[in-house]
């Protein structure tokens, strides 16, 4: 690719601005940086339109399938449908994205996703209020689309802003997606109340047109392993490739460990309709409270969350995070008061902010350009796997032993196993952001040499 504007990825374009911004703002408000560079701010201005809509269909979605059902275990079937493509689909994506233009790919997959939100509207329209078949294909479809586009929306962040710009762009776009998850469900329920549903989808795909207008703008971004051709035994034969090279990375690798422990032992929604109606049955609103928590502390942590892009010692950091993840989840436990919860809650939430920064960030640098995207598709499956297994595992807990008992046993142990990580595997411990380069460079030596 050329230099200058066009390849956003040059060292000039790493040690530039960026550097010189970060010189000038030490402070702790979220670090916009990465908003100078003009082809991030197109990336996240589609982060940004899109996320309202995204989150105000997920809540119509289980709405519009109890009001044609009145069965909550047909709401729980379709969770699942939305589940499976985005697991398979977030596999096969990221093998998608280190094959094939990555402005393209999100151009496609964004256009996909517009289509079929528009669909959605229109069968929230038919007699009856709606098909469950179609709308369970629609909803399956929508999830697929975005499995693929996420992969190669994260994959190309390095390129465009350079290693140093990394963790920021990624604070600022998590944050923009928390303010959705708030917002989004407001709006969502505002309409539905209403009784303009098919409004809540129409807005989502307006969202994703807009989008592709946006990232239409971006220059090409190929993967560093060149582009291939396309077909389905190459992408699966990738996704095989992309987890033999994880098994030989421990960094990589403990990324994605540490998640899932945190959110197997500590996810803690499936016990807040039993908390609403039995220890904070007094309080009002006390479910959406608790369902807000988290988000706000993440948030307010991504409002904050300068000091974050600056940090060098990422592992570390992020053990420390998981580790103050696991004690307010300690707390939520033996919370006597609503407000007490919530406030556990939000640091949780806060401490799960900066995680999910850093390992956001770690997977960015420390993996070759042509397995970028691979690793962020098992990052996509991690993270909507992690929390259902965790609503799994309190349930059961919480069931046979009782609300305190799941959260506070869960916290000791995610405790304990970032101490045993940070023995056990003390490259992550002492990863540093300004050795990401150097940890890349010699995967890919490996690479080609296996």
């Amino acid at each position: 690719m050329k230099k200058g504007p066009a390849a956003p990825h040059t060292s000039q374009a790493r040690r530039g601005p960026l550097q010189r911004g970060r010189s000038r703002g030490r402070g702790w408000a979220i670090d916009t940086t990465p908003l100078r560079n003009r082809h991030y701010r197109r990336v996240f201005a589609g982060v940004a339109v899109t996320m309202l809509g995204q989150q105000m269909t997920l809540v119509a979605v289980p709405y519009q399938v109890y009001r044609l059902t009145g069965s909550s275990l047909m709401v729980g079937v379709t969770s699942i449908v939305a589940l499976v493509p985005l697991v398979v689909f977030g596999l096969l994506g990221g093998a998608i994205a280190d094959a094939m233009d990555r402005r393209k790919l999100m151009v496609v997959t964004s256009a996909g996703a517009a289509v079929t939100s528009a669909l959605l509207a229109v069968q929230a329209l038919l007699p009856g209020d709606g098909n469950l078949a179609v709308l369970w294909v629609l909803t399956a479809a929508v999830s697929g689309f975005a499995a693929v586009n996420q992969p190669a929306r994260s994959a190309v962040i390095p390129a465009l802003v350079g290693t140093e710009g990394v963790a920021a762009a990624n604070a600022l776009a998590m944050t923009v997606r928390q303010a959705g998850v708030i917002v989004g469900p407001l709006r969502a329920g505002l309409l539905i109340g209403l009784g303009d549903l098919s409004i809540t989808y129409t807005i989502d795909a307006i969202g994703f047109l807009a989008a592709v207008f946006l990232l239409r703008g971006l220059p090409p971004l190929p993967p560093g392993g060149g582009v291939h051709a396309l077909h389905l035994g190459r992408a699966v034969r990738g996704v095989w490739e992309g987890f033999r090279f994880l098994r030989t990375q421990p960094v990589l690798l403990m990324t994605f460990v540490v998640d899932v422990i945190a959110m197997l032992f500590a996810w803690p929604q499936a016990v807040f309709p039993e908390l609403s109606q039995t220890s904070f049955a007094g309080d009002a609103n006390s479910l959406g409270w608790l369902f807000a928590g988290v988000s706000i502390g993440s948030l307010l942590m991504g409002l904050t969350s300068g000091w974050v892009s600056r940090v060098d010692r990422q592992g570390a950091v992020v053990l420390i995070a998981i580790a103050v993840w696991g004690v307010a989840i300690v707390g939520f436990g033996l919370a006597s008061t609503l407000w007490l919860a919530v406030l556990c809650l939000a640091v949780a939430g806060a401490g799960d902010m900066v995680s999910a920064v850093l390992r956001s960030s770690m997977l960015q640098t420390a993996a070759p350009d042509e397995m970028r995207g691979r690793m962020q598709g098992v990052f996509i499956v991690v993270v909507a796997g992690g929390p259902r297994l965790g609503d799994l595992r309190a349930g059961l807990v919480a069931s046979s032993f009782g609300v305190t008992m799941a959260m506070v046993s869960g916290g000791v142990v995610i405790v304990l196993a970032m101490a045993l990580v940070a023995v056990v595997v003390p490259s992550f411990w002492l990863f540093r952001a300004s050795g990401a380069d150097e940890v890349a460079e010699q995967a890919r030596r490996r690479m080609a040499t296996d």
